[in-house]
């Protein structure tokens, strides 16, 4: 059995069956589950809205700028 993710929250979805259908098809073209589908779709729609909070990568390092005052700009 698969771990499961603590961060993972479950909730209840009401969607219409049209919708649904194309849920549905759309994922099995992407080889993917529905649910998976689905979180790929709010997250893709999070990420194009810049409402997801940036994550560093491994080895990413920050660089800390200075404006002309001298100010740091991060």
């Amino acid at each position: 059995m698969a771990k499961k993710d603590n961060n993972t929250k479950s909730f209840i979805l009401r969607v219409d069956a049209d919708t649904m259908s194309a849920i549905e098809k759309w994922a099995a073209d992407e080889f993917r589950s529905t649910n998976g589908q689905l979180q790929w779709i709010i997250t893709e729609a999070l990420r194009k809205a810049r409402r997801l909070p940036k994550q560093k990568t491994k080895g990413e390092a920050t660089i800390k700028t200075n404006n002309e005052d001298g100010n740091n700009t991060d």
